[in-house]
């Protein structure tokens, strides 16, 4: 991080400030091009051929289940999943899956194929059923440790390794397994070839529950259309969805650039981070669905305000300016921006004016209301912010207690849980909101793990600074 000087010329008063080196953005105007090419485009032709394969796709989930089909069945589950089209059939997936969760002690605890059995608890989990995991006790010795010759089965270990990943608290046969399979799987992995080795590869870099669904899916397609066994007809349909939901994505990140662009908050705000596409990109991790189109606008929009904010706090404000901006965050009201510096009063007022276009935008379904606990997770990161602040400022270091408290809020998780809710339509009711607002143990938990995901990944640069405060 280096050090510049600012002048400032009312009183000539020399400011010190903080900044760090960022690259402009790498992405410039290419987005916005989309707005020429999508005009006048004819794409009748291609959506009449998806529709009619989703309609085969859903035959095929649809046609008689026979016993002796039960891992016929999972594994087309499975693979709708990996192509990333499971969100047009899930009436009929939760059909299937309700069917297997009601058989699953009687047909799977005798099973002894392991690819079966860890494919079907996989599929369950995800799906929240609890299934009990003492159905892998049979793959085991009298020692209680895995079979040595399990690893003769490479797509059992694989299946074993995805399942293993939905382990809870206490489920030491799980823990046994993630160990059991990470180790022989890396061991396997040289000796094969073609689509298994993409896979395994695939899976110890991400396992199926931590990847990006849009981004597995474009490498699971490819995987998929090297198999032996694929389905050209789930193939064909998997890649028109793909093609379709891409045209989509980039038609809104497109619009949103152009919103960006005009905003030119950017220009006045040279310290700041303009990271447009990447904070888009990560609504798109929250959901990718084509029904979810104005929930992440709306989230890509507050994030940028977050990275701002952050910026703002974190390096470029004195300490008595970023007094006065929290002071105007609490107030929430245009007034508060007559005694902001002028670079503060920018990002102020756009910050507000941003929440008037949700409220508008949302008011058509009387649902405009639920942009107050948005603000409220606003102010609240505001206030994470400023402790930051105040640390570094002071040059006061926090206890781990007191720094894992503050970073929870300051990993924006909270923020993030009451904004992604506000486009979902049905989906945004008041009660939903109000538990949001209780700070369930489950967001406190999940905001404590990104902050100290993101403290790992920055790690090695700021341990490069030799400010101890610069962890903060």
């Amino acid at each position: 991080m280096e050090l510049c000087t600012q002048t400032v010329a009312a009183d000539h008063k020399v400011i010190t400030r903080r900044t760090a080196d960022h690259h402009p953005t790498v992405w410039g105007d290419h987005f916005l091009a989309y707005a020429d090419i999508l005009v006048g485009a004819n794409y009748e032709g291609e959506e009449k051929q998806h529709e009619g394969l989703k309609e085969e796709v859903r035959k095929m989930l649809g046609n008689k289940l026979a016993p002796s089909k039960s891992l016929e069945k999972l594994e087309l589950i499975n693979i709708i999943q990996r192509l990333g089209v499971a969100y047009h059939f899930e009436r009929e997936m939760e059909k299937l899956l309700s069917y297997f969760y009601s058989r699953y002690e009687e047909e799977w605890i005798v099973d002894s194929n392991l690819h079966a059995v860890a494919l079907c608890f996989r599929l369950l989990r995800q799906q929240g059923y609890y299934v009990s995991s003492d159905v892998f006790r049979k793959f085991t010795d009298d020692q209680g440790d895995f079979k040595k010759t399990l690893v003769n089965d490479v797509q059992g270990m694989l299946s074993l390794y995805e399942a293993a990943q939905f382990r809870v608290h206490g489920e030491q046969i799980l823990d046994e397994a993630a160990n059991f399979t990470t180790t022989q799987l890396k061991l396997i992995l040289p000796k094969l070839s073609n689509s298994l080795a993409q896979q395994v590869s695939s899976a110890l870099k991400f396992p199926i529950r931590d990847g990006i669904v849009r981004v597995e899916t474009r490498k699971y397609i490819s995987i998929y259309k090297e198999d032996e066994s694929c389905n050209e007809v789930l193939l064909k349909f998997a890649k028109l969805d793909f093609n379709i939901l891409q045209r989509l994505h980039k038609k809104e990140l497109c619009d949103i650039t152009r919103w960006w662009k005009e905003l030119e908050i950017m220009k006045e705000l040279p310290y700041a981070r303009d990271r447009l596409v990447e904070l888009y990109f990560w609504s798109l991790g929250i959901y990718f669905e084509p029904q979810y189109s104005v929930a992440r606008k709306i989230v890509t929009k507050v994030l940028c305000f977050c990275s701002i904010m952050d910026d703002t706090y974190d390096t470029y404000g004195t300490l008595d300016e970023l007094t006065l901006f929290a002071d105007a965050i609490e107030r929430w009201n245009i007034d508060a921006s007559e005694k902001l510096p002028p670079y503060m009063k920018i990002i102020y007022r756009a910050l507000l004016d941003v929440y008037n276009e949700i409220e508008q935008e949302l008011a058509n379904e009387n649902k405009s209301f639920l942009v107050n606990y948005s603000i409220n997770e606003m102010k609240k990161l505001s206030r994470a912010y400023f402790q930051e602040a105040k640390w570094y400022h002071g040059k006061n270091v926090p206890t781990v207690e007191q720094y894992v408290k503050n970073g929870g809020l300051s990993s924006t998780y909270h923020l993030i849980a009451a904004s992604f809710l506000l486009g979902m339509e049905e989906v945004a009711t008041k009660d939903a909101f109000d538990w949001i607002a209780t700070e369930p143990l489950i967001l406190v938990a999940s905001g404590v793990i990104a902050r100290l995901l993101n403290d790992i990944v920055s790690h090695e640069t700021q341990f490069l600074n030799p400010d101890p405060l610069m962890l903060l």
